[in-house]
């Protein structure tokens, strides 16, 4: 098939690569035109394992094109997926406004009869809204809600080895071509419903994992009062067959680009339809304390004040594998210390764009060097292989926090350094 996708952002490319993987031919519709040069010269503008081969590949047999116009991108294409922006407004709600006028410029332009999927999250409501749009309406264009679920840093992974696959729609003809022709080959649960509900289930999915990472911070901090290990403590829990393990790892709470953006979204939802949504509101009270908390543990391995400390920071992304820093709590914490008068020198593997008011360095032991607190925030591979003898040697302190639990207390404490974890008491 000949597919469009608008949108070459995180869910855009990766959408536009694995339908290549499927054998299906793809046009992108991408309007930066730096964001366009660089994916025309072969270069993804984003850092996402196994991305750049699935474009290289689809660039190499010619299943994969990119356009700067949106309406060149659609012509004559019986099947578009919207991938567009939709950012938060201040008030927590979703602005849809660059996805509905992209839909309305392209009105015109769609097929008769085409299927156009939403792959943004949008608020409840949104597919219907389209779909009332004249131009959409009488050229019989069938909206359908097909919401993404995947992990930056397993993005593509998650892609050709979904759990589910959603799509709500009615419309008989836009099951049978998404779920027998677009996505076959993919084993995922195909998962039907209306537009609404499939909206829903985005939303209600990322929020629940906000939800269960911040009761696992909680037990954690629980677990420091009265001197019981967290690892053992969620351990245990997720052995039991009807919780599971995932999502139960304490750290610095969560960021990134969907669960913070989610939450906040579906709590407007819950206010806008009259309904008090106490547990989803307390959640996002959970995850700001648990950054307090992460400040306050350096403010005191510092010695009791944050002004004038070195503080050498591993991890800018805000998951590993990723270049993502978008409301990333590592760059959270780094606001925060710089706040309280710190000095903060951070590295990140793939994170190379300058962060406000904190020093870039080369490497990890570089930005250990002459740190009065070494803090953990993300959680690279690569930080559990740096010579902690280089790294006692270059620090002024001794103390290190490591929020994301990723380095061995024994080996820490056996290299003359002072271990800080979440959850751990030593």
């Amino acid at each position: 098939m000949v597919i469009a996708v608008i949108g070459a952002g995180y869910v855009g490319l990766v959408q536009a690569a694995g339908l290549v993987r499927l054998g299906h031919r793809v046009r992108v519709g991408e309007r930066d035109p730096a964001r366009l040069g660089a994916l025309r010269a072969g270069k993804s503008p984003i850092y996402e394992p196994g991305l750049d081969s699935l474009l290289s590949e689809g660039m190499a047999n010619r299943r994969l094109s990119f356009h700067a116009s949106n309406r060149e991108a659609v012509r004559g294409v019986g099947v578009v997926f919207m991938a567009l922006p939709t950012p938060s407004a201040p008030d927590g709600s979703v602005d849809t406004r660059i996805l509905h006028d992209a839909v309305a410029s392209l009105a015109g332009t769609l097929e008769r009869g085409a299927v156009l999927a939403v792959k943004s999250t949008v608020p409840v409501g949104t597919a219907r809204r389209l779909a009332s749009l004249p131009a959409i309406s009488d050229r019989g264009v069938r909206v359908v809600s097909n919401p993404e679920f995947l992990r930056e840093g397993s993005a593509v992974h998650d892609f050709l080895n979904p759990d589910r696959i959603v799509i709500g729609t009615a419309d008989p003809h836009a099951i049978e071509i998404l779920g027998s022709h677009v996505y076959r080959g993919l084993t995922g649960d195909l998962v039907v419903t209306d537009p609404a509900s499939a909206e829903m289930i985005k939303y209600a999915a990322n929020s629940y994992l906000a939800t269960r990472l911040g009761f696992a911070n909680s037990i954690a901090n629980l677990c420091e009062a009265v001197g019981a290990d967290a690892a053992e403590v969620l351990g245990g829990m997720g052995r039991d067959h009807r919780i599971g393990p995932h999502y139960l790892q304490p750290g610095p709470g969560y960021g990134g680009s969907c669960l913070p953006k989610d939450t906040r979204a579906l709590l407007s939802i819950a206010d806008r339809s009259g309904y008090d949504f106490v547990l989803l509101r307390a959640a996002m009270e959970v995850n700001d304390l648990q950054r307090r908390r992460i400040v306050e543990k350096v403010e005191s391995a510092a010695g009791g004040s944050l002004q004038g400390s070195v503080i050498g920071l591993w991890g800018l992304a805000f998951k590993a594998d990723t270049d993502d820093t978008r409301e990333s709590p590592a760059v959270d914490l780094a606001a925060r210390l710089l706040a309280g008068g710190a000095i903060v020198q951070a590295y990140d593997p793939k994170v190379n764009a300058p962060i406000s008011g904190v020093r870039p360095a080369v490497d990890a032991v570089s930005a250990a060097s002459g740190a009065d607190v070494l803090l953990v925030a993300t959680e690279w591979k690569e930080f559990r292989e740096v010579d902690l003898s280089e790294v006692r040697g270059v620090m002024r302190g001794s103390a290190v926090v490591d929020a994301r639990n990723l380095l061995d207390p024994g080996v820490v404490e056996a290299h003359g350094l002072a271990y800080v974890g979440v959850g751990t008491v030593r």
